[in-house]
């Protein structure tokens, strides 16, 4: 699976949990610069996100992603795995 249908996979997920289809998102996108996105709003993107690509993040990287693009990169390197 290619970066960009990787990411637009994960813009997506974010606009469902966001409940906006307007959401206007990018690689830097994050909690800081994205009015509603808050902790809870986070975990469900990462769960979401888990379950579209059928993977499972550990804590560290949960923990350690800042933005979109690195988030799309974790993504990368659990189906490269």
């Amino acid at each position: 699976m290619e970066r960009n249908e990787i990411y637009n996979k994960v813009v997506e997920v974010c606009k469902d949990v966001f409940g906006n289809d307007e959401l206007v998102l990018n690689e830097k996108s994050c909690a800081a610069n994205v009015e509603e996105w808050d902790s809870l709003t986070y975990l469900s993107i990462i769960s979401d996100i888990e379950d579209e690509f059928e993977i499972k993040f550990s804590l560290d990287e949960i923990t350690n992603v800042k933005n979109l693009g690195e988030l799309v990169v974790a993504v990368m390197n659990h189906i490269e795995a």
